[in-house]
Protein backbone atom coordinates (compact mmCIF):
# COMPACT_ATOMS: atom_id res chain seq x y z
CA UNK A 1 0.00 0.00 0.00
CA UNK A 2 1.29 3.48 -0.89
CA UNK A 3 2.13 5.76 2.01
CA UNK A 4 -0.85 7.96 2.89
CA UNK A 5 1.18 10.92 4.14
CA UNK A 6 2.96 12.85 1.41
CA UNK A 7 5.54 15.61 1.78
CA UNK A 8 2.82 17.97 3.02
CA UNK A 9 0.29 15.84 4.87
CA UNK A 10 -2.62 13.85 3.46
CA UNK A 11 -3.98 15.34 0.23
CA UNK A 12 -6.80 14.56 -2.19
CA UNK A 13 -10.05 15.71 -3.74
CA UNK A 14 -12.34 16.46 -0.82
CA UNK A 15 -15.26 14.07 -0.26
CA UNK A 16 -14.11 11.58 -2.93
CA UNK A 17 -10.45 10.90 -2.09
CA UNK A 18 -10.05 12.80 1.17
CA UNK A 19 -13.40 11.63 2.54
CA UNK A 20 -15.05 12.58 5.83
CA UNK A 21 -14.58 8.94 6.87
CA UNK A 22 -10.84 9.26 6.31
CA UNK A 23 -10.76 12.59 8.16
CA UNK A 24 -12.64 11.00 11.08
CA UNK A 25 -10.20 8.10 11.21
CA UNK A 26 -7.20 10.44 10.94
CA UNK A 27 -8.57 12.39 13.90
CA UNK A 28 -8.96 9.17 15.90
CA UNK A 29 -5.61 7.65 15.00
CA UNK A 30 -3.70 10.95 15.20
CA UNK A 31 -5.04 11.90 18.61
CA UNK A 32 -4.47 8.41 20.02
CA UNK A 33 -0.91 8.11 18.71
CA UNK A 34 0.02 11.54 20.04
CA UNK A 35 -1.51 10.69 23.41
CA UNK A 36 0.67 7.57 23.64
CA UNK A 37 3.75 9.80 23.72
CA UNK A 38 2.51 11.85 26.70
CA UNK A 39 2.74 11.15 30.41
CA UNK A 40 -0.24 8.93 31.34
CA UNK A 41 -3.18 11.02 32.51
CA UNK A 42 -1.98 14.17 30.79
CA UNK A 43 -4.81 15.80 28.76
CA UNK A 44 -4.57 15.65 24.98
CA UNK A 45 -5.38 19.05 23.47
CA UNK A 46 -5.33 19.43 19.68
CA UNK A 47 -5.64 22.75 17.84
CA UNK A 48 -7.56 22.65 14.56
CA UNK A 49 -7.46 25.32 11.84
CA UNK A 50 -8.56 25.50 8.21
CA UNK A 51 -8.43 27.63 5.09
CA UNK A 52 -11.44 29.02 3.23
CA UNK A 53 -12.36 26.01 1.05
CA UNK A 54 -16.00 24.99 1.03
CA UNK A 55 -14.99 21.46 2.05
CA UNK A 56 -13.18 22.78 5.13
CA UNK A 57 -16.31 22.64 7.29
CA UNK A 58 -17.03 19.08 6.18
CA UNK A 59 -13.56 17.80 6.95
CA UNK A 60 -13.20 19.83 10.13
CA UNK A 61 -16.41 18.36 11.56
CA UNK A 62 -15.30 14.82 10.79
CA UNK A 63 -11.74 15.36 12.03
CA UNK A 64 -12.91 16.89 15.30
CA UNK A 65 -15.42 14.09 15.83
CA UNK A 66 -12.57 11.62 15.50
CA UNK A 67 -10.40 13.54 17.95
CA UNK A 68 -13.19 13.72 20.54
CA UNK A 69 -14.10 10.05 20.10
CA UNK A 70 -10.79 8.85 21.56
CA UNK A 71 -11.02 11.21 24.54
CA UNK A 72 -8.87 14.07 23.26
CA UNK A 73 -9.97 17.72 23.33
CA UNK A 74 -10.21 19.84 20.18
CA UNK A 75 -9.57 23.59 20.07
CA UNK A 76 -11.11 25.08 16.94
CA UNK A 77 -9.44 28.29 15.81
CA UNK A 78 -11.42 28.68 12.56
CA UNK A 79 -9.93 30.09 9.35
CA UNK A 80 -6.25 30.83 9.89
CA UNK A 81 -2.96 30.54 7.96
CA UNK A 82 -1.01 27.31 8.33
CA UNK A 83 1.98 29.02 10.01
CA UNK A 84 -0.37 30.59 12.57
CA UNK A 85 -1.65 27.14 13.48
CA UNK A 86 1.95 25.95 13.89
CA UNK A 87 2.87 28.95 16.06
CA UNK A 88 -0.24 28.72 18.24
CA UNK A 89 0.26 24.99 18.74
CA UNK A 90 3.60 25.72 20.37
CA UNK A 91 2.78 29.01 22.12
CA UNK A 92 -0.46 27.71 23.64
CA UNK A 93 1.17 24.44 24.71
CA UNK A 94 -1.09 22.22 22.65
CA UNK A 95 -0.36 18.52 22.30
CA UNK A 96 -0.54 18.95 18.53
CA UNK A 97 -2.03 21.08 15.80
CA UNK A 98 -3.88 20.16 12.62
CA UNK A 99 -4.34 22.32 9.52
CA UNK A 100 -7.01 21.55 6.94
CA UNK A 101 -5.76 22.99 3.65
CA UNK A 102 -4.45 22.10 0.22
CA UNK A 103 -2.29 25.22 0.07
CA UNK A 104 -2.01 26.49 -3.53
CA UNK A 105 -4.12 23.68 -5.04
CA UNK A 106 -7.58 24.28 -6.57
CA UNK A 107 -10.68 24.56 -4.37
CA UNK A 108 -11.92 20.95 -4.85
CA UNK A 109 -8.70 19.64 -3.28
CA UNK A 110 -8.03 19.63 0.42
CA UNK A 111 -5.51 18.25 2.87
CA UNK A 112 -4.86 17.43 6.52
CA UNK A 113 -1.49 18.25 8.03
CA UNK A 114 -0.35 17.59 11.61
CA UNK A 115 2.06 19.63 13.71
CA UNK A 116 3.80 18.35 16.83
CA UNK A 117 3.65 20.19 20.17
CA UNK A 118 6.72 22.26 19.24
CA UNK A 119 5.15 23.62 16.05
CA UNK A 120 7.19 21.46 13.69
CA UNK A 121 5.65 18.98 11.27
CA UNK A 122 5.34 15.45 12.59
CA UNK A 123 8.37 13.24 11.97
CA UNK A 124 7.93 10.37 9.54
CA UNK A 125 7.97 7.84 12.38
CA UNK A 126 4.84 9.33 13.98
CA UNK A 127 3.07 9.59 10.62
CA UNK A 128 3.86 5.92 10.02
CA UNK A 129 2.48 5.06 13.46
CA UNK A 130 -0.76 6.91 12.64
CA UNK A 131 -1.02 5.04 9.34
CA UNK A 132 -0.57 1.72 11.16
CA UNK A 133 -3.58 2.45 13.36
CA UNK A 134 -5.61 3.48 10.32
CA UNK A 135 -5.18 -0.10 9.14
CA UNK A 136 -6.32 -1.50 12.49
CA UNK A 137 -9.02 0.89 13.75
CA UNK A 138 -10.39 -1.73 16.12
CA UNK A 139 -7.31 -1.13 18.32
CA UNK A 140 -8.41 2.45 19.03
CA UNK A 141 -10.38 3.16 22.24
CA UNK A 142 -13.99 4.37 22.38
CA UNK A 143 -14.46 5.93 25.82
CA UNK A 144 -17.96 6.80 27.04
CA UNK A 145 -19.44 9.30 29.47
CA UNK A 146 -16.91 11.77 30.80
CA UNK A 147 -14.19 10.00 28.82
CA UNK A 148 -15.29 11.69 25.58
CA UNK A 149 -13.31 14.77 24.60
CA UNK A 150 -14.54 18.37 24.65
CA UNK A 151 -14.67 20.94 21.84
CA UNK A 152 -13.54 24.52 22.55
CA UNK A 153 -13.89 27.52 20.22
CA UNK A 154 -10.83 29.76 20.47
CA UNK A 155 -11.50 32.29 17.73
CA UNK A 156 -9.73 35.05 19.73
CA UNK A 157 -6.38 33.26 19.42
CA UNK A 158 -5.54 34.68 15.96
CA UNK A 159 -4.99 38.02 17.70
CA UNK A 160 -2.15 36.42 19.65
CA UNK A 161 -0.46 35.53 16.36
CA UNK A 162 -0.92 39.09 15.08
CA UNK A 163 0.56 40.43 18.32
CA UNK A 164 3.56 38.17 17.83
CA UNK A 165 4.17 39.29 14.25
CA UNK A 166 3.91 42.94 15.25
CA UNK A 167 6.47 42.37 18.01
CA UNK A 168 9.02 41.34 15.37
CA UNK A 169 8.78 44.62 13.44
CA UNK A 170 11.63 46.93 14.48
CA UNK A 171 11.56 49.29 11.48
CA UNK A 172 8.58 51.63 10.90
CA UNK A 173 6.62 50.57 7.82
CA UNK A 174 4.01 53.33 7.72
CA UNK A 175 5.74 55.06 4.80
CA UNK A 176 5.25 52.13 2.43
CA UNK A 177 2.28 51.69 0.12
CA UNK A 178 1.53 48.07 -0.74
CA UNK A 179 -1.09 45.97 -2.48
CA UNK A 180 -1.80 42.64 -0.78
CA UNK A 181 -3.21 39.65 -2.71
CA UNK A 182 -4.87 37.33 -0.20
CA UNK A 183 -5.69 34.62 -2.79
CA UNK A 184 -9.20 34.49 -1.30
CA UNK A 185 -7.58 32.23 1.24
CA UNK A 186 -6.79 31.82 4.90
CA UNK A 187 -4.88 35.09 5.31
CA UNK A 188 -7.67 37.50 4.33
CA UNK A 189 -8.77 38.52 7.83
CA UNK A 190 -5.40 38.31 9.56
CA UNK A 191 -3.73 40.40 6.85
CA UNK A 192 -6.32 43.15 7.17
CA UNK A 193 -5.81 43.36 10.93
CA UNK A 194 -2.01 43.08 10.74
CA UNK A 195 -1.39 45.81 8.19
CA UNK A 196 -3.87 48.06 9.95
CA UNK A 197 -2.00 47.57 13.24
CA UNK A 198 1.24 48.51 11.48
CA UNK A 199 -0.41 51.68 10.11
CA UNK A 200 0.53 50.77 6.57
CA UNK A 201 -1.09 51.98 3.38
CA UNK A 202 -2.26 48.52 2.36
CA UNK A 203 -4.87 47.77 -0.28
CA UNK A 204 -6.17 44.21 -0.04
CA UNK A 205 -7.35 42.40 -3.16
CA UNK A 206 -8.81 38.91 -3.55
CA UNK A 207 -9.89 39.11 0.08
CA UNK A 208 -13.51 37.97 -0.35
CA UNK A 209 -13.49 34.18 -0.11
CA UNK A 210 -16.65 32.31 -1.07
CA UNK A 211 -15.36 28.78 -0.55
CA UNK A 212 -14.70 28.20 -4.24
CA UNK A 213 -12.54 31.14 -5.38
CA UNK A 214 -9.43 30.27 -3.35
CA UNK A 215 -6.32 30.52 -5.60
CA UNK A 216 -8.47 31.24 -8.69
CA UNK A 217 -6.48 33.56 -11.01
CA UNK A 218 -4.82 35.15 -8.00
CA UNK A 219 -2.32 34.64 -5.24
CA UNK A 220 1.33 33.61 -5.30
CA UNK A 221 0.93 31.19 -8.22
CA UNK A 222 -0.76 33.77 -10.48
CA UNK A 223 0.50 37.26 -9.53
CA UNK A 224 -0.32 38.93 -12.87
CA UNK A 225 -3.40 40.67 -11.50
CA UNK A 226 -1.44 41.91 -8.50
CA UNK A 227 1.28 43.27 -10.79
CA UNK A 228 -1.28 45.25 -12.77
CA UNK A 229 -2.88 46.62 -9.60
CA UNK A 230 0.49 47.67 -8.11
CA UNK A 231 1.26 49.73 -11.20
CA UNK A 232 -2.23 51.21 -11.39
CA UNK A 233 -2.16 52.19 -7.70
CA UNK A 234 1.38 53.57 -7.83
CA UNK A 235 2.29 51.28 -4.94
CA UNK A 236 5.81 50.59 -3.75
CA UNK A 237 5.31 46.85 -4.04
CA UNK A 238 2.83 43.98 -3.97
CA UNK A 239 2.63 40.92 -1.73
CA UNK A 240 0.97 37.71 -2.89
CA UNK A 241 0.13 34.78 -0.63
CA UNK A 242 -1.19 31.32 -1.44
CA UNK A 243 -4.32 29.67 -0.06
CA UNK A 244 -2.87 28.87 3.37
CA UNK A 245 -0.38 31.76 3.44
CA UNK A 246 2.80 29.82 3.98
CA UNK A 247 4.19 31.26 0.72
CA UNK A 248 5.09 34.78 -0.34
CA UNK A 249 5.75 36.10 -3.83
CA UNK A 250 6.38 39.84 -4.24
CA UNK A 251 5.95 42.31 -7.10
CA UNK A 252 8.05 45.47 -7.48
CA UNK A 253 6.71 48.92 -8.39
CA UNK A 254 7.30 48.18 -12.09
CA UNK A 255 5.07 45.12 -11.94
CA UNK A 256 7.97 42.65 -12.12
CA UNK A 257 7.63 39.46 -10.07
CA UNK A 258 10.16 39.00 -7.26
CA UNK A 259 10.16 35.29 -6.47
CA UNK A 260 11.39 33.31 -3.49
CA UNK A 261 14.97 33.21 -4.75
CA UNK A 262 15.21 37.00 -4.88
CA UNK A 263 13.42 37.43 -1.54
CA UNK A 264 15.84 34.99 0.10
CA UNK A 265 18.82 36.79 -1.43
CA UNK A 266 17.60 40.19 -0.20
CA UNK A 267 17.00 38.89 3.31
CA UNK A 268 20.22 36.86 3.44
CA UNK A 269 22.30 39.90 2.52
CA UNK A 270 20.49 42.03 5.11
CA UNK A 271 21.06 39.42 7.81
CA UNK A 272 24.71 39.13 6.79
CA UNK A 273 25.19 42.90 7.09
CA UNK A 274 23.62 42.79 10.55
CA UNK A 275 25.84 39.86 11.57
CA UNK A 276 22.80 37.64 12.07
CA UNK A 277 23.03 35.15 9.17
CA UNK A 278 23.79 31.95 11.07
CA UNK A 279 26.95 30.23 9.82
CA UNK A 280 26.87 32.63 6.86
CA UNK A 281 24.69 30.06 5.10
CA UNK A 282 21.48 30.04 3.07
CA UNK A 283 19.61 26.80 2.36
CA UNK A 284 17.67 26.59 -0.91
CA UNK A 285 16.43 23.67 -3.03
CA UNK A 286 17.41 22.03 -6.27
CA UNK A 287 14.80 24.24 -7.98
CA UNK A 288 16.44 27.53 -7.01
CA UNK A 289 18.05 29.35 -9.91
CA UNK A 290 21.79 29.35 -10.50
CA UNK A 291 21.52 33.13 -10.40
CA UNK A 292 20.84 32.90 -6.66
CA UNK A 293 23.87 30.66 -6.28
CA UNK A 294 26.05 33.22 -8.10
CA UNK A 295 24.70 36.13 -6.01
CA UNK A 296 25.47 34.31 -2.78
CA UNK A 297 28.92 33.31 -4.03
CA UNK A 298 29.67 36.96 -4.81
CA UNK A 299 28.67 37.91 -1.26
CA UNK A 300 30.69 35.14 0.37
CA UNK A 301 27.57 33.32 1.53
CA UNK A 302 27.41 29.52 1.34
CA UNK A 303 24.37 28.25 -0.58
CA UNK A 304 23.37 24.69 0.23
CA UNK A 305 20.65 22.83 -1.69
CA UNK A 306 18.03 20.45 -0.32
CA UNK A 307 15.37 18.37 -2.09
CA UNK A 308 12.13 20.19 -2.88
CA UNK A 309 9.78 20.48 0.08
CA UNK A 310 9.97 22.76 3.10
CA UNK A 311 10.44 19.78 5.44
CA UNK A 312 13.67 18.95 3.59
CA UNK A 313 14.80 22.58 3.67
CA UNK A 314 14.16 22.66 7.41
CA UNK A 315 16.04 19.40 7.96
CA UNK A 316 19.07 20.77 6.10
CA UNK A 317 18.89 24.04 8.04
CA UNK A 318 18.86 22.19 11.35
CA UNK A 319 21.70 19.94 10.18
CA UNK A 320 24.04 22.82 9.29
CA UNK A 321 22.84 25.39 11.84
CA UNK A 322 21.32 27.82 9.33
CA UNK A 323 18.54 30.26 10.25
CA UNK A 324 17.35 31.15 6.74
CA UNK A 325 16.19 28.85 3.98
CA UNK A 326 13.41 28.33 1.52
CA UNK A 327 12.13 27.68 -1.95
CA UNK A 328 11.81 29.58 -5.19
CA UNK A 329 8.03 29.14 -4.87
CA UNK A 330 7.99 31.43 -1.83
CA UNK A 331 8.17 29.04 1.13
CA UNK A 332 10.73 30.84 3.28
CA UNK A 333 11.73 29.77 6.78
CA UNK A 334 13.10 32.31 9.26
CA UNK A 335 14.07 29.78 11.90
CA UNK A 336 14.78 32.40 14.56
CA UNK A 337 11.09 33.27 14.55
CA UNK A 338 9.09 30.37 13.11
CA UNK A 339 9.11 26.59 12.68
CA UNK A 340 7.68 26.60 9.17
CA UNK A 341 7.34 28.76 6.08
CA UNK A 342 5.28 31.85 6.92
CA UNK A 343 4.14 34.24 4.19
CA UNK A 344 3.24 37.09 6.54
CA UNK A 345 6.48 36.80 8.48
CA UNK A 346 8.43 36.74 5.20
CA UNK A 347 6.54 39.82 4.04
CA UNK A 348 7.40 41.72 7.21
CA UNK A 349 11.07 40.77 6.96
CA UNK A 350 11.18 41.92 3.33
CA UNK A 351 9.28 45.14 4.04
CA UNK A 352 11.71 46.03 6.82
CA UNK A 353 14.70 45.60 4.51
CA UNK A 354 13.05 47.83 1.90
CA UNK A 355 12.10 50.47 4.48
CA UNK A 356 15.51 50.49 6.18
CA UNK A 357 17.48 50.61 2.91
CA UNK A 358 15.48 53.37 1.27
CA UNK A 359 15.90 51.48 -1.99
CA UNK A 360 13.03 50.25 -4.17
CA UNK A 361 12.40 46.51 -4.20
CA UNK A 362 13.40 46.35 -7.88
CA UNK A 363 16.90 47.58 -7.06
CA UNK A 364 17.32 45.19 -4.14
CA UNK A 365 16.09 42.25 -6.22
CA UNK A 366 18.53 42.99 -9.04
CA UNK A 367 21.27 41.27 -7.03
CA UNK A 368 19.94 38.00 -8.50
CA UNK A 369 20.44 37.74 -12.25
CA UNK A 370 18.53 34.57 -13.15
CA UNK A 371 19.80 32.06 -15.66
CA UNK A 372 17.11 31.20 -18.24
CA UNK A 373 14.94 28.55 -16.61
CA UNK A 374 12.28 26.40 -18.24
CA UNK A 375 9.79 24.36 -16.19
CA UNK A 376 7.30 21.93 -17.68
CA UNK A 377 4.75 20.00 -15.59
CA UNK A 378 3.83 16.71 -17.26
CA UNK A 379 0.51 15.22 -16.04
CA UNK A 380 0.82 11.50 -15.23
CA UNK A 381 -1.36 8.79 -13.75
CA UNK A 382 1.61 7.18 -12.00
CA UNK A 383 4.48 9.37 -10.74
CA UNK A 384 6.84 6.36 -10.67
CA UNK A 385 6.97 6.56 -14.45
CA UNK A 386 10.05 8.71 -13.92
CA UNK A 387 11.92 5.40 -13.37
CA UNK A 388 10.94 4.02 -16.80
CA UNK A 389 14.06 3.09 -18.85
CA UNK A 390 13.02 5.36 -21.72
CA UNK A 391 12.62 8.31 -19.35
CA UNK A 392 15.94 7.58 -17.65
CA UNK A 393 17.65 7.43 -21.03
CA UNK A 394 16.18 10.82 -21.99
CA UNK A 395 17.33 12.30 -18.67
CA UNK A 396 20.88 11.08 -19.31
CA UNK A 397 20.87 12.58 -22.81
CA UNK A 398 19.52 15.90 -21.57
CA UNK A 399 22.14 16.06 -18.82
CA UNK A 400 24.84 15.41 -21.38
CA UNK A 401 23.43 18.23 -23.52
CA UNK A 402 23.66 20.62 -20.56
CA UNK A 403 27.03 19.46 -19.27
CA UNK A 404 29.03 22.52 -18.22
CA UNK A 405 26.32 24.87 -19.49
CA UNK A 406 23.37 24.25 -17.17
CA UNK A 407 21.54 21.75 -15.04
CA UNK A 408 18.44 19.53 -15.12
CA UNK A 409 15.99 18.59 -12.36
CA UNK A 410 13.31 15.93 -12.88
CA UNK A 411 11.11 15.09 -9.92
CA UNK A 412 7.62 13.81 -9.13
CA UNK A 413 5.43 16.44 -7.47
CA UNK A 414 4.80 15.71 -3.81
CA UNK A 415 1.26 17.13 -3.95
CA UNK A 416 -0.08 16.69 -7.52
CA UNK A 417 -0.11 13.93 -10.22
CA UNK A 418 2.72 15.59 -12.14
CA UNK A 419 6.33 15.09 -13.10
CA UNK A 420 8.16 18.41 -12.91
CA UNK A 421 10.91 18.83 -15.50
CA UNK A 422 13.13 21.88 -15.03
CA UNK A 423 16.25 22.98 -16.87
CA UNK A 424 18.53 26.00 -16.53
CA UNK A 425 21.07 26.88 -19.14
CA UNK A 426 23.10 29.66 -20.67
CA UNK A 427 20.26 30.22 -23.15
CA UNK A 428 16.52 29.62 -23.03
CA UNK A 429 16.76 27.68 -26.30
CA UNK A 430 19.14 25.17 -24.75
CA UNK A 431 17.04 24.83 -21.58
CA UNK A 432 13.87 24.31 -23.64
CA UNK A 433 15.55 21.66 -25.75
CA UNK A 434 16.59 19.69 -22.64
CA UNK A 435 13.12 19.93 -21.06
CA UNK A 436 11.36 18.83 -24.24
CA UNK A 437 13.59 15.76 -24.55
CA UNK A 438 12.53 14.54 -21.11
CA UNK A 439 8.88 15.61 -21.30
CA UNK A 440 8.47 13.84 -24.62
CA UNK A 441 9.89 10.62 -23.17
CA UNK A 442 7.51 10.80 -20.18
CA UNK A 443 4.50 11.30 -22.45
CA UNK A 444 5.53 8.46 -24.75
CA UNK A 445 6.05 6.13 -21.78
CA UNK A 446 2.64 6.68 -20.17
Amino acid sequence: MARLFGTDGVRGVANTELTPELAFNLGRAGAYVLARHLTPGQPVNILVGKDTRLSGDLLESALIAGILSVGANAYSVGVLPTPAVAWLTHSQQMTAGVMISASHNPAPDNGIKFFAHDGYKLPDELEDEIEAFLQQPERLPRPAGDGVGRLYSVTAWPDLYIDYLCSLVQTPLSGLKVVVDCANGAVFDVAKKLFSRLRMQAELINANPDGLNINVACGSTQPQGLAARVQAAGADMGLAFDGDADRLIAVDHQGQVVNGDAIMAICALALQRAGRLANNTLVATVMSNMGLEQAMLNAGISLLRAPVGDRYVLAKMQEVGANLGGEQSGHIIFLDYATTGDGLLSALQLLQVVAASGQPLAQLASVVKPFPQVLHNVPVANRSIVDHPQVQQAISEAQELLRGRGRLVVRPSGTEPLIRVMAEAETEVLATQAVQMVARAIQESK
